[in-house]
């Protein structure tokens, strides 16, 4: 009670009850010293604590139009590495969230762990206070922040993403940092709304600055459970965006390469056969991929289901599956117990090919009578079933050849109703094995599955044309039959019987049926280049082909535009006259124009004598007509092919391997092993098989277990059960398998960036002996010559001496006591010289590290006693 009596009565009370006055002492506010900055620089710590103190108990804020000086302040302390002046500055002044925000920035690109914990433990006490700790991510909306260092959207998170400081994201996300999936590009909500219309630029480099830390390896390697997966999503969905949003493709492109780089070092982290079909056999947490079954579709006895392999296929991984890895995996399934096949010579594998293609029906017969034979099982091998397929194919071929051959031997026959139908439909038989073999196709591996492939639609396409035109024929003839029954379509029963060719409709089931064969005709040898990938050479150039047609197709779109706009101009004025027979009509001068293009037209069909003006301008539209197709857009087209070509060569390894895996990938599959067209035929294993999926049904069966595997040793314990049981806290096998890879490539990581750090050092202390070398050498020149200009000069030291010494004897009675004292003056003087060219002589030493000649050491020594004689001597003159 007594001090607080004292209190009251003391005038600090009266100053409190002034409510003026207290809220001056409370807002005031600490201005920015201009000292501040030289005393960082310095590391000048006292210097520091005296500019920030001005009185114990005050809550010291920042000013407003200081705020980009404290800022640089703050994170002037962190780039130098001055932490008790980051300390100092923390507690002093009260920074506030963006500020904090941004030091921790700095604290991240300048790759600070420590001081990344400091200031994530004060971004804790801001939660504390109730701060809203992700305001940062509006910061598009903000001005006060334009003349930050950081583009928008870069967060700690990300920023130690795209540096790949995997110290750094461990411990961003254990603090709960995270990087939000940005919205689709289309996304209407309000948010993004407000970020397009508020600014633009803005939204999209924050778009781009999340999509760099969510690409980015390390983010990829810590926050995800499936890294490989993860990078395969990333990178599918980069490269829809960078066709969604061409305005930032090159980035887009660039983060795509950048996923498919990542999954591809994470397989090379593999290290024995277990971990690689582990990898490559899984593919579980994938919707997509469940919708399309890659885990239930199954192979042939003893191949694994490679559901990861063909996962990247269809996510068109090209350097995933490419992969020596992945080849060799291949590779060794496509040949089986074959081992001798890929070694052999190309002459044995064409006469064992020409063997296959010529016993093919018997080896057809054993294969239906005992599948599981040591020749059933040798037919089940993936490369003897492509030669199995391939044969049967080449004989389908073969049939439509013979049956184009009599038709031209039996031409009356086929140009009228007589001709048989089972002359020219013995094609039919491999037709319908076809379609059986489709239909089982898309049972094993999913309707939606089965469309992605375009070699299957294109399949689709020539059987519906065959069926199409097969039925057409068969119309004709029950049409015909059935006519001819009854007496009032005797007409009707003439035209489909007796009637010649020059009579038919132009709608006449036979004329299509005819066009629809010839198509198809066609269409089946094309179909023969599915099994090129399997040579380099020529795979290589059946991708080219297939790039050439792409192109065209994006030319005929040019050609069109230009050619209608010339084929309306050039008719229009052809049309009021009726001079010309090929022009004035729109198909004759479309004929006229397209022969144009391959120099085939007369120019004559141009002229209109009669008519000088329209002449005139029917002349020059022609001749820019031939301008521009024959000379520009025809030579655009072969330089778009050539750059085509030039690209698959470029690349012609990875692409030819790509396109050889998809044709292996397509022969594993269990089952579709009897070629065409003795699929058509149930088999007793077709059979036994039904009767045992019926059994399996009716007894309710267990599904067969996937196979345990010993944990991997090689992860760090605490990503593992420390049970290791079989129960359902183990973590599985596949899981194990990822996080060992993942941790793996960490550390390899890990070490090349030490490995580049002690380069970089190596180097700088390399180029510093250069530097130092250079200045011994350059040292040791100037003190060579100035020996050799002392030798060249006279010895004036020891006429000097003789000078002295003369004098002195002059001297030697006067004044005696007088004479003492100068001359322990002169000598203490002397003294003090001599200590003086002892160092310098030191100092020359250290410079030149080796004195080679002494000599030079006599006339530094005689100096000082000269010079002591000659004070002795001169003092009495003063």
């Amino acid at each position: 009670m007594l001090v607080w009596w004292v209190f009251l009565t003391s005038p600090v009370s009266r100053l409190f009850e002034q409510p003026d006055n207290w809220r001056e002492i409370v807002n005031k506010k600490l201005h920015f010293p201009p000292e501040l900055i030289p005393a960082i620089q310095e590391g000048n710590m006292a210097w520091v604590d005296s500019l920030l103190s001005l009185g114990d108990g005050i809550i010291r804020q920042l000013e407003e139009s200081e705020d980009r000086l404290w800022r640089e302040a703050l994170n002037l302390s962190i780039r130098l590495g001055a932490e008790d002046i980051m300390t100092s500055l923390l507690l002093g002044v009260k920074f506030d969230f963006r500020q904090i925000h941004e030091a921790l920035l700095v604290a991240v690109d300048t790759n600070q762990p420590q001081y990344v914990k400091h200031l994530l433990d004060r971004l804790d006490q801001e939660k504390g206070n109730k701060m809203d700790v992700r305001s940062f991510s509006m910061a598009i909306f903000d001005h006060s922040i334009d003349d930050s260092q950081f583009a928008p959207g870069v967060t700690p998170l990300t920023l130690a993403c795209q540096k790949d400081l995997y110290e750094i994201v461990t411990m961003l996300t254990q603090r709960g940092h995270d990087i939000p999936m940005p919205h689709s590009i289309s996304c209407a909500c309000l948010e993004c709304r407000n970020g397009r219309q508020y600014d633009l630029l803005k939204f999209s480099l924050s778009r781009i600055n999340t999509y760099r830390g969510i690409a980015s390896r390390a983010y990829l390697s810590i926050t995800s459970e499936d890294a490989m997966l993860s990078a395969f999503h990333h990178s599918r969905e980069l490269r829809k965006l960078s066709k969604k949003e061409p305005e930032f493709k090159p980035q887009y492109l660039a983060l795509e390469l950048l996923c498919q780089e990542f999954a591809v070092e994470l397989l090379g982290m593999c290290r024995n056969q277990s971990e690689v079909s582990t990898i490559l056999n899984s593919a579980e947490g994938d919707s997509e991929d469940e919708e399309l079954g890659l885990d239930e579709q199954t192979f042939e006895e003893g191949i694994p289901n490679l559901a990861r392999l063909r996962q990247a296929v269809n996510y068109n991984q090209k350097q995933f599956v490419t992969h020596p890895i992945c080849q060799q995996v291949l590779s060794s399934i496509w040949c089986g117990s074959l081992s001798g096949w890929r070694g052999s010579r190309t002459a044995w594998k064409l006469l064992v090919s020409l063997g296959i293609f010529i016993t093919m029906p018997v080896l057809c017969l054993v294969y239906w009578i005992a599948p599981k034979s040591k020749l059933g099982k040798l037919l089940k091998v993936p490369v003897i079933k492509f030669l199995l397929h391939s044969a049967s194919y080449m004989w389908f071929l073969i049939t439509l050849l013979t049956e184009s051959i009599f038709m031209e031997i039996y031409r009356s026959d086929f140009a009228s109703r007589k001709q048989n139908i089972l002359h020219n439909s013995l094609h039919m038989i491999w037709v319908a094995g076809f379609f059986w073999f489709e239909c089982k196709e898309v049972w094993l591996e999913g309707l939606k599955s089965y469309f992605l492939d375009l070699w299957n639609i294109l399949d689709m396409m020539v059987l519906s044309m065959y069926l199409a035109s097969f039925t057409l024929r068969i119309l004709i003839v029950l049409k015909g039959h059935f006519l001819c029954q009854d007496s009032s379509t005797q007409e009707l029963c003439d035209y489909f019987t007796n009637t010649v060719r020059e009579d038919w409709k132009q709608e006449d089931p036979q004329l299509i049926a005819e066009t629809l064969f010839a198509v198809t005709s066609m269409l089946s040898f094309t179909r023969l280049a599915y099994i090129l990938p399997a040579h380099e050479s020529l795979g290589t150039l059946q991708i080219s082909m297939g790039r050439m047609i792409d192109d065209m197709m994006r030319f005929m779109f040019i050609l069109m535009i230009i050619g209608t706009a010339f084929l309306c101009g050039i008719n229009n004025i052809y049309v009021p006259y009726v001079v010309s027979a090929h022009l004035g009509r729109f198909n004759e001068t479309f004929n006229f124009l397209f022969w144009t293009m391959f120099g085939m037209a007369n120019q004559e069909y141009v002229d209109m004598h009669d008519y000088v003006l329209a002449e005139f301008v029917g002349r020059i539209f022609y001749g820019i007509f031939t301008l521009l197709i024959v000379i520009v857009l025809l030579n655009m087209l072969i330089a778009m092919i050539s750059n085509s070509f030039q690209r698959i060569e470029d690349d012609a390894d990875v692409e030819w391997k790509f396109a050889r895996s998809k044709l292996y990938l397509s022969y594993f599959r269990e089952g579709l092993t009897m070629p065409v067209p003795f699929n058509i035929i149930p088999s007793p294993k077709a059979l036994f098989y039904v009767l045992r999926r019926i059994f399996q049904k009716i007894c309710c069966c267990c599904k067969k277990k996937a196979p345990e595997y010993p944990p991997i040793t090689s992860v760090s314990s605490n990503t593992l059960n420390n049970s290791g049981g079989q129960g359902e806290g183990r973590v599985p096998y596949r899981l194990q398998v990822t996080k060992a890879l993942v941790h793996r490539y960490i550390e390899a990581a890990r070490r090349e960036f030490e490995e580049s750090k002690r380069k970089d050092v190596g180097n700088r202390i390399t180029e510093l002996n250069k530097v130092v070398g250079r200045l011994h050498t350059e040292m040791k020149d100037f003190h060579q010559k100035l020996q050799w200009r002392r030798r060249s000069e006279p010895d004036q030291a020891n006429i000097l001496g003789k000078y002295i010494m003369g004098a002195r004897n002059n001297f030697r009675d006067f004044d005696r006591n007088e004479a003492m004292g100068c001359e322990n003056t002169s000598l203490h003087i002397s003294t003090q010289l001599t200590e003086e060219e002892d160092e310098e002589e030191k100092k020359g030493e250290i410079v030149s590290e080796e004195r080679e000649e002494p000599e030079s050491e006599g006339p530094v020594e005689t100096v000082p006693g000269e010079e002591t004689a000659f004070e002795t001597a001169s003092t009495p003159d003063v």
